[in-house]
């Protein structure tokens, strides 16, 4: 085959190894109404959540449905379906993808061309044919830079997954905090309206035959009426909470119906706190303090990358040409002078934007810090409080035990034993709200640490896990 027959072969099968193994396109439309009917479907008897729950906490066949759902299992079921938590995986999807991108090796390209002889012998071709190539060399570890760079970002999205995390195991406990004090307040309130109906009803017998004043019955009935105002109105809290549940759940409120759910978790509040602890449970394991640890260190590698711009990339071309016959080959070399500038401008703003990055992470660290110290120094108000209203409520049950001693002894009346009753339900009412404010602010107090303070395994959401390879929590797959 001669050497002009060569090239004309060549340049097709080129052209077409250039277009083999090219990705192509799969269009994947979103329909709002299948969406919304996906999430009209969600349940918490779906087997799929079985089998995450299962994986993620128990490590063995469970009861399925379970007969009530604790908090553990809550918060795995707003795992599995958070959307919030699907958007940051999908962008951790892309900061990987970046990876890739960034590892890229510049290709060569390649050019072809064509010479006419104006004059040229008899029986020749006036024509010579030939191609070069332009094949690129990174200098300076330029490629390295942008690897690094393009990993401490996809670390970062990473970590914000466990944030976002954090922040769906925090709305999870808030909302469950709420729908407890709806539920048991308005146990404490039906039992503080029985005395207060019992000790109306005395008065008015009493007003009758002229031992009371119309004054204490209209007193009686206000407050009679106030505490039947509150109980209504806790309804409409508890009705309200249980919603929000569901909303932090992933779900439809209507998916709670039936559902048996333990508030176990509020049954103990954790002793005094170490502040030096608390600020090194921070300080070290906050998703966002890492976060931002890491790009500021992708910072970094951006004016690493920018300083080793300074110095050019080679270009080397060989190139071959037939010219009437004769096959000429050739070899280039080609590198960009730096006259006029060396790349001072980026490498400027890289600088610039190291010190926001870290002026960024200084601003944060005060921001939790100012959090961590003003939770503690509310928590500690609170825990007081709740040491007050439990002497508060002690107090009151032995004037009750005393006044149903001296009712039995016929050394007071039954009003006097009622009044004990609805003094003793109002104490208890106080230290039952006592006790959800200082369950609020211990999750104001968590939230300050991104870190329960009452240990409980498994718990979602902390930041240590998303630092290893193979973090327990990987999320639901599309459901298709």
């Amino acid at each position: 085959m001669r050497s002009k027959e060569r090239v004309k072969l060549f340049i097709p099968l080129l052209f077409l190894s250039l277009f083999f193994g090219c990705a192509s396109f799969h269009p994947r439309p979103i329909s709002p109404s299948e969406t919304a009917s996906k999430f009209e479907m969600r349940t918490l008897q779906s087997k799929k959540l079985e089998s995450f729950i299962e994986k993620n906490i128990y490590k063995k066949e469970i009861a399925w449905p379970p007969a009530s759902w604790d908090f553990k299992m809550l918060s795995l079921a707003a795992a599995y379906y958070s959307p919030a938590l699907d958007v940051m995986r999908a962008k951790w999807g892309v900061a990987n993808a970046a990876i890739i991108t960034a590892g890229g090796i510049p290709n060569p390209s390649i050019g072809l061309f064509g010479e006419h002889h104006s004059s040229t012998p008899g029986g020749i071709s006036p024509w010579a044919w030939g191609l070069s190539l332009d094949i690129p060399i990174e200098t300076a570890g330029k490629r390295g830079y942008r690897i690094k760079q393009a990993k401490h970002i996809s670390l970062a999205a990473r970590l914000n997954i466990a944030e976002t995390s954090w922040q769906v195991w925090s709305g999870v406990r808030k909302s469950l905090l709420d729908l407890y004090a709806a539920t048991e307040r308005g146990k404490y309130l039906l039992n503080q309206l029985r005395a207060q109906e019992e000790v109306a009803k005395l008065f008015e017998e009493r007003l009758t035959v002229g031992e009371s004043s119309q004054f204490e019955v209209t007193q009686s009935r206000l407050a009679l009426d106030k505490t039947r105002l509150l109980l209504a109105g806790n309804q409409k809290k508890k009705a309200e909470a249980r919603s929000a549940l569901a909303t932090a759940l992933g779900l439809r409120a209507k998916a709670l119906n039936g559902i048996q759910i333990s508030f176990g978790i509020f049954n103990q509040i954790p002793g005094p706190i170490d502040l030096k602890d608390v600020r090194k449970k921070a300080l070290l394991g906050r998703a966002d303090i890492l976060a931002a640890l890491q790009e500021y260190q992708a910072s970094q590698s951006a004016l690493q990358l920018e300083i080793a711009k300074q110095y050019p990339d080679i270009h080397i071309g060989p190139g071959y040409e037939w010219d009437q016959g004769d096959n000429k080959w050739s070899l280039g070399f080609s590198i960009e002078l730096p006259l006029f500038n060396r790349n001072e401008g980026p490498i400027e703003e890289a600088e610039a934007r190291r010190k926001e990055s870290a002026a960024k992470f200084a601003a944060l660290q005060a921001r939790i810090l100012g959090e961590i110290d003003r939770a503690l120094a509310a928590y500690g108000e609170v825990i007081r409080k709740l040491q007050v209203a439990d002497s508060l409520v002690s107090a009151e049950s032995s004037h009750m035990q005393a006044m149903q001693a001296r009712f039995a002894l016929g050394a007071s009346d039954r009003l006097d034993l009622e009044q004990a009753k609805l003094e003793l339900s109002s104490a208890e009412l106080s230290r039952f709200d006592a006790l959800v404010s200082a369950e609020e602010n211990l999750g104001r107090l968590e939230d300050a640490v991104q870190q329960p303070l009452i240990e409980w395994e498994n718990t979602p959401g902390t930041a240590s896990s998303y630092l290893q390879p193979g973090e327990k929590i990987k999320g639901r797959r599309a459901e298709k």
